[in-house]
């Protein structure tokens, strides 16, 4: 029996033939078995750690402001540091889990990263927490560079659309959680108790994560060595379509998440006056994400990735503009 080369973490898999998946069903993970509900629910509660993590601060930020005597822009540091230690880190975990392995390497940053946010809720000064915040960034690279990667390797090629629409889904309802907690949490007692509280929720979806991933099955270990990191990182450029993926990406995540970090602020002015409880429940909003990120992969199978994809685009766009 053939056995298929697993991509590595830093390339982007090749489509599936339909004759592959034919020769290899006895080792993908197939739709409505065990171990596909265990795959998707550890990718699942990995995805929201992974944002309750990275987002739970947003609530923060006018809070830190007044706590710092800093302006927004300044608070703001509080996110971006650990997005774009994040951002460093996705290019070198990959290579890492090529070699150590795609569950350990995911694992050790889901438990690195929700001890530093423990750790963040400590720190006497504004400079101490923002360190904190970019080894978590940093930390979360290990699960996000590695869990699509691992989802494509261990299920089956018909099901991955939507086993990453289930981890996306995670990712909205971990983003959401933490805005949420975070901005109750903030009225009522601090934003230190919010963190201890985002950090402790972590440590148990990390729990779950190691207790219920099924260790890969088609990973094939290689030797990390500077050359192949270097032709990894080219190679993406070599196809003269994914720059301009990676622009987009830039782009609308960017808008995202800008309108996130300062909308509190004009929330909490005149005329509207909210408290910071009323802005966290602007997190709800994520509830349709939740929903949408599995149908939307599911679509992406049938219709084809991008025609789903402009469609989407035009609809993130008219809610901004409404916004």
């Amino acid at each position: 029996m053939k056995t298929a080369v697993a991509p590595l973490a830093h390339e982007i898999p090749p489509p599936a033939q339909d004759d592959m998946g034919t020769q290899l069903n006895d080792i993908f993970i197939e739709k409505g078995t065990p171990l596909f509900m265990r795959t998707v629910l550890a990718l699942f509660s990995g995805g929201f750690a992974t944002f309750a993590l990275l987002y739970c601060v947003q609530p923060m930020m006018p809070v830190l402001s007044h706590e710092y005597g800093i302006n927004a822009a300044q608070s703001s540091l509080i996110l971006s540091v650990a997005t774009g230690m994040l951002a460093i880190g996705l290019l070198i975990t990959g290579p890492i889990s090529d070699t150590f392995g795609r569950k350990p390497v995911m694992v050790f940053a889901l438990f690195s990263a929700a001890a530093f946010t423990l750790l963040s809720a400590l720190m006497p000064t504004w400079e101490g927490v923002l360190i904190t915040r970019a080894l978590v960034g940093l930390s979360l690279s290990g699960l996000a560079a590695v869990a699509m990667t691992y989802l494509s390797e261990e299920i089956h090629p018909q099901h991955i659309g939507l086993a990453m629409g289930l981890y996306i889904g995670g990712n909205a309802i971990g983003g959401m959680s933490g805005r949420l907690i975070s901005g109750v949490l903030i009225d009522f007692v601090s934003w230190h108790t919010a963190m201890l509280v985002i950090g402790g929720l972590a440590l148990v979806a990390a729990l779950v994560f190691v207790k219920i991933l099924p260790e890969s099955r088609n990973f094939r270990p290689r030797t990390m060595n500077p050359r192949s990191l270097l032709d990894g990182f080219t190679m993406h450029f070599r196809d003269a379509g994914l720059p301009w993926l990676f622009l987009e990406a830039f782009l609308l995540m960017g808008s995202f998440v800008t309108l996130f970090n300062y909308i509190g602020y004009r929330l909490l002015a005149e005329p509207y006056n909210m408290n910071q409880a009323l802005v966290g429940l602007l997190s709800v909003v994520y509830l349709s994400g939740i929903y949408s990120s599995a149908q939307i992969g599911a679509l992406a199978d049938k219709l084809g990735r991008r025609r789903v994809l402009w469609a989407v685009i035009v609809l993130m766009l008219a809610g901004i503009a409404l916004t």
